[in-house]
């Protein structure tokens, strides 16, 4: 009985070994028979250049799932930066870091379209993808357009629509992306936002006020790639590392759209520096008047006090943002909420111990540009304050 029991176990151990065996063959043949409808598949990158709204200073990156058979008629361009600016306290969320932005699929003619309209050029980099690493990226992707994987957390350096594609091409791929390095290029955040926004002085102030020390440390090649620009210099250069081989990462680079006409906006007639130099010349003459009559002109001194407190609040509410690189600002020092608290006693013409905190805090300012890069006009604009701090301290000690 028992040898009986150990044939019969053979026999069925025999038995679903074959059937496993023949179910893996039908599996691969399936297998080979849907991976071969990708041999029609192009996968790209698209770089799309900047252009004159603020939001394109920086470019844009897109990914295109093009099938080349007529009868399928599939070319959809996969955009991660989509938002709604119509939505409730959208600017308020951006300054905090919360601004949602989803992914969404569109006809390729209509995106070049939409960039012929402003004037931008359009960039190809057909990737150099083996089917199955094209049925990883369909996969994916499908898996990224549900309705509860569409919205992400966007965040401009780490997070964003360069990134994003950049992020699900590598996860596709069976092996490793080898990034050439660059060792002639380590720029610092800062540094990199100044190049885009390079023709709107006042789009790069906004930038450089909110901007902290963070933001002034030396970048990797990967942080770089928060710039389309970078990830398309980046990807020309890729190889992709598997099973021992190394291949391009790009199969081909194309121009889908040449440069167009870019109407160009003027910016506000006067640059951060003139405007800080108008407050400075300003100060300087009523600090002439103030030393002959022997007398302090207080709506000057509410007006900069004024400025200079909102302005802190703004960077304040900075500490509180989900941006890293907005944490530590040292012009915190010079644009405060603290000049508000001391208003009244201003207008009073009571003592007011705000003038010598003021010097303290500017001097803190001043020895803080060793660390971190300020906003242009800003070490004019501590001038202008340490002068008026100085003319007040030296009238209210004659006074005494």
């Amino acid at each position: 009985m028992k040898q009986k029991n150990n044939i019969f176990r053979r026999f069925c151990l025999v038995l679903l070994t074959l059937m496993a065996v023949g179910e893996t063959m039908a599996a691969n043949a399936y297998n080979e028979d849907y991976l071969a409808q990708f041999d029609s598949v192009e996968v790209s990158l698209l770089t799309c250049s900047p252009h004159e709204e603020i939001y394109s200073l920086y470019g844009h990156s897109a990914l295109r799932w093009h099938d080349l058979r007529a009868e399928r008629n599939v070319d959809v361009v996969y955009n991660w930066g989509l938002f709604d600016f119509q939505k409730p306290n959208f600017v308020l969320r951006f300054v905090f870091g919360l601004t949602d932005y989803e992914v969404g699929g569109f006809p390729y003619q209509l995106f070049l379209e939409e960039y012929k309209y402003v004037g931008s050029s359009v960039t190809e980099q057909v990737i150099n993808l083996t089917n199955s690493e094209k049925a990883r990226l369909s996969e994916a992707m499908r898996e990224n357009l549900r309705p509860e994987n569409r919205v992400y957390r966007y965040n401009y350096f780490y997070d964003n629509c360069s990134t994003r594609p950049r992020d699900i091409i590598e996860r596709s791929i069976e092996g490793e992306v080898k990034y050439q390095s660059r060792e002639d290029y380590q720029p610092s955040y800062r540094e990199m936002v100044r190049v885009c926004t390079r023709n709107h002085p006042w789009a790069t102030f906004g930038n450089d006020i909110l901007l902290g020390v963070k933001a002034d440390f030396k970048t990797t090649l990967r942080e770089q790639e928060f710039l389309p620009e970078n990830l398309l210099y980046d990807f020309d250069r890729a190889q992709i590392y598997s099973d021992g081989i190394y291949r391009p990462l790009v199969k081909e680079r194309r121009i889908a759209l040449p440069n167009g006409v870019q109407v160009i906006e003027k910016d506000f007639p006067l640059t951060p520096t003139e405007c800080a130099l108008i407050l400075l010349g300003l100060s300087l003459l009523i600090i002439v008047w103030e030393w002959r009559c022997k007398k302090t002109v207080v709506v000057w001194d509410v007006l900069l006090m004024l400025l200079q407190g909102l302005a802190g609040c703004v960077l304040f509410v900075m500490l509180f943002s989900q941006h890293p690189t907005t944490s530590t600002n040292l012009q915190l020092l010079l644009l405060n909420p603290l000049p508000l608290g001391f208003l009244y006693s201003v207008i009073r013409g009571r003592d007011s111990h705000w003038w010598g905190i003021q010097v303290i805090l500017a001097g803190c300012f001043l020895a803080g540009s060793l660390l971190q890069h300020y906003a242009e006009g800003m070490l004019i604009l501590a001038l202008c304050l340490l002068l008026r701090s100085g003319i007040h301290l030296i009238l209210d000690k004659k006074k005494a």
